[in-house]
This record gives C-alpha cells, sequence and structure tokens, in this order.
C-alpha cells in the first residue's frame, strides 16, 4: 500500500506526508516539471512534462490494488477506482462506486453550461478547516485499511 499524490494544485501535500510517516507508508507525489516538489524520507517525487493531461496518465499507469490516490480529477478518480484504490480528495471527500458516475455526469454538465456561456461561482476557498478535514479523513482511511490486512 502507499499514498499517490496528483501532486500539481494538491493543497495538503505536508499533512499527506506527515500522515503517511505515521503510519510508514510511502507516498509517491507526481507533478509536472512546473511544480517543485520535494522528496524526503519515504517519499519519492516523480517529475513529468507540462502537457495537461502528463501527470494523470503517469498515475494513471502506475496504481496498483490497494493504493490510495488522493486528486481532485474526477476522471483520474474513475480509473483509481476501477483498480480498486481508495479514493481522496483533498478536502477530504471520498471517491467510491456510489458516487463517482454521478460526479462526472456533474461535470460534464457544468462544463456543457460553461460551453453555453454560463458561470458559476467555482470552489469555496481552502480553509483550514478543510486542511483538518483531510488529515482526519486520511488518518480514519489508513487506520481501517491496515486493520483489515
Amino acid at each position: 500500500m502507499r499514498i499517490v499524490v496528483d501532486g500539481d494544485s494538491c493543497p495538503v501535500k505536508k499533512e499527506i506526508v506527515a500522515t503517511a510517516s505515521l503510519f510508514e507508508i510511502a507516498v509517491l507525489m507526481v507533478s509536472s516539471f512546473d511544480h517543485l516538489l520535494q522528496g524526503g524520507e519515504g517519499v519519492e517525487v516523480v517529475r513529468v512534462d507540462r502537457s495537461s493531461q502528463s501527470a494523470d496518465l503517469y498515475i494513471a499507469n502506475t496504481l496498483v490494488k490497494g493504493d490510495i490516490l488522493i486528486t481532485q480529477d474526477y476522471g483520474l478518480a474513475a480509473l483509481a477506482i476501477a483498480k480498486s484504490c481508495a479514493v481522496l480528495s483533498p478536502r477530504g471527500d471520498s471517491y467510491h462506486e456510489g458516487n463517482i458516475d454521478y460526479l462526472l455526469d456533474r461535470r460534464h454538465t457544468q462544463a456543457k453550461a460553461r460551453r453555453a456561456g454560463q458561470h458559476s461561482k467555482g470552489p469555496k476557498p481552502f480553509t483550514e478547516e478543510h486542511r483538518q478535514a483531510f488529515q482526519q479523513k486520511l488518518t480514519k482511511l489508513l487506520h481501517d485499511l491496515q486493520e483489515n490486512v
């Protein structure tokens, strides 16, 4: 088991590393060359080219059953779920077979509305409460997964 992070826009990298180290779980952070990520003990950093899907494709090809993926990307989350991986968003939301179809459909509907000229507010600003909620959810997920091994 390892934690794989879609690192380009992930605001909870420090929390992931801290929590993973408590559970002695390896972390793989993937980002484009445009972002400078630091590796460290238990943290491997892979940098890919800057095309829009390079990090997602690398992650999708690297994931194996039992990995934990941290991403905001519903498409990548769907691929991870199909590979029997656990998936969390940086806000601590769990993506799973019960909600991923709805999330993908909502993304498609919102993209169509934007192309038609409709504007949305976008996501709420990321807060310290989101950071804490994420760390609590990741801790609980790791605890639950280790109990079931």
